[in-house]
């Protein structure tokens, strides 16, 4: 059996909160704007208002923003975490940007994450745009094929052409006896520990356990065995 070969491949995962700790911090013209997007997100809902639905602005790029992003790597036989976080998102995002685009600006990398083609990737490469970052190859995606694209969605994979439902990373990684990433907080508490008790640390820590689960399930599904703590190297 040929294994596949990960060392071109960065995993990844990214955290966003609302780009204002409440909606009355918008201004006039974004208000307006996420009401509009709440009716929508709230409808059926009576008790729905902007005001109380402005949480979920943290899931959408035009009303969210990235306070940190997570990866991993392959290096011979141990796997390797980094993040780039902070308050600062274009600084973060700049510094993200030139890792890929050093490291992995051939045709042979990939990048990896849970439902990273629905959420991780064209959330980063949004919010590049919004500062006026330049997105790195590897994340362009204008006139490609679906397949052309050099990305890896493991719940795609674990979907198996079937494309009714979502699942979680949890849920897999509970089904595959993968230890859980979810021993602390989940990621409907992100916003809260941000801009309540901000506490990016705490944040940063939760992103890389989503990366090492991420790679852990890529092994499992190559019938490789997990990698063991004493593997794993934290960066930063």
């Amino acid at each position: 059996m040929t294994y596949p070969d990960f060392s071109k491949t960065l995993f990844l995962d990214i955290e966003t909160v609302s780009h204002e700790k409440t909606f009355d911090q918008l201004s006039e013209r974004m208000q307006k704007l996420w009401s509009h997007k709440a009716e929508q997100i709230g409808k059926g809902d009576e008790n729905a208002t902007p005001e109380s639905l402005y949480d979920r602005a943290a899931i959408y790029a035009e009303f969210g923003k990235i306070v940190c992003i997570s990866v991993g790597f392959f290096n011979d036989q141990r796997f390797r975490l980094k993040s780039f976080y902070g308050h600062d998102e274009k600084a973060l995002l700049t510094d993200f940007a030139n890792m890929l685009s050093r490291y992995y600006d051939t045709p042979d990398a990939q990048l990896c994450a849970h439902n990273g083609k629905e959420f991780d990737f064209p959330y980063i490469a949004r919010r590049m745009l919004i500062n006026g970052i330049q997105i790195p190859r590897i994340l362009q995606v204008a006139g490609k094929k679906p397949w052309e694209t050099n990305f890896i969605d493991t719940m795609e994979l674990w979907k198996f052409g079937d494309y009714k439902s979502y699942t979680s990373l949890d849920l897999l990684c509970a089904v595959l006896d993968i230890p859980t990433p979810k021993d602390d907080i989940n990621g409907s508490e992100v916003g809260r520990v941000y801009w309540q008790e901000n506490d990016l640390e705490r944040i940063k820590i939760y992103c890389q356990k989503d990366v090492l689960a991420v790679a852990q399930l890529m092994r499992r599904f190559n019938y490789l065995p997990l990698i063991t703590e004493d593997c794993v190297d934290y960066t930063n």
